[in-house]
């Protein structure tokens, strides 16, 4: 049997460590007789696609950005929330692999995934070419790049910007000609992309989780002889734990990198981000339309705040 495997990470990313990870485990444990062919930098097709070719079998196992898969699963957006989340990381992931976590990765069912956990990727920052980031206001007139997902983009016109969605592969141009002010990634993304050459400040918001949906194809998955999904199950949390350790290692590292390149490095201080959560607490109501969405939000938040 052989398992196919895609994500968009670098191989040299903490994603991909955690996906050399699972593979090591499954093919151990089976004797050799499960293989794992892993695909990364995209090669399989974009975020999208490779979401579609997992929804309809062409890839059996994935790692995406709950941006990438909101259009075909509208409940899982709630992961994208500003400010949602606990800004300390171990706090994070203890609600993540929780009751609350779980009842977001069961409405992947709905999409025809299976949703096995959350892998990690770091907190979202702010880039800008002029301007220094201290609160909502400050982006105001700005035109932050986003994915192309309703929450993100209606995030910043909340805020009081403007959000241009441009694809992975454009951003770095985009910045470079000014056709956007400013975006948002996780740290390691904005340095293996190189993103600070071309960007003047650098603002650590943590305004949300880039995190990743590891996720099946729901088919593929029930047909499994059930040793096995108990495999990939085992697997995954043994990746997602080897991802989140290496996570932890590598962005001390990149952060020291992009201070010493010269840009200018803020740190978004508690009071700050709390002016922010202030200003997002509204919007997360306002981006949900079912009330099973509502029920779903009220779980993440008390489980926040029983970690908090």
């Amino acid at each position: 049997m052989t398992i196919k495997f895609s994500h968009n990470q670098p191989l040299t990313s903490p994603e991909h460590t955690g996906a050399k990870k699972f593979k090591k485990v499954v093919e151990d444990k089976s004797n050799g007789n499960i293989t794992v062919e892993i695909y990364g930098e995209s090669q399989l097709g974009s975020l999208r696609e490779q979401v579609e070719s997992t929804q309809i079998g062409e890839i059996d196992i994935t790692m995406q950005p709950p941006a990438a898969v909101t259009p075909f699963v509208d409940d899982i957006k709630i992961v994208d929330l500003p400010y949602l989340w606990p800004t300390d990381a171990e706090k994070m992931y203890s609600v993540m692999d929780g009751k609350a976590g779980k009842a977001l990765l069961d409405t992947l069912g709905n999409g025809g995934f299976k949703g096995l956990g959350f892998w990690p990727g770091g907190y979202k920052l702010f880039t800008t070419k002029d301007t220094e980031i201290h609160s909502p206001e400050d982006l105001e007139g700005l035109k932050m790049r986003t994915m192309a997902s309703p929450v993100l983009i209606n995030q910043y016109e909340h805020w009081g910007g403007n959000a241009i969605p441009v694809p992975y592969g454009e951003v770095y141009n985009s910045l470079q000609q000014g056709i956007v002010d400013g975006q948002e990634n996780p740290l390691q993304t904005i340095y293996s992309q190189k993103y600070y050459e071309v960007q003047n400040h650098v603002i650590e918001s943590k305004h949300g989780p880039m995190s990743y949906l590891l996720m099946t194809n729901q088919s593929w998955f029930k047909g499994l002889d059930d040793n096995v999904q108990s495999l990939i199950v085992d697997a995954e949390k043994k990746g997602r734990t080897a991802a989140r350790e290496a996570i932890k290692e590598k962005e001390d590292e990149f952060r020291e990198n992009i201070k010493d390149s010269g840009v200018n490095y803020y740190e978004l201080t508690d009071e700050e981000i709390e002016k922010f959560k202030e200003k997002s607490k509204p919007y997360w109501e306002k981006a949900l339309d079912t009330s099973k969405q509502m029920e779903l939000l009220d779980k993440v938040k008390k489980a926040v705040q029983n970690v908090e």
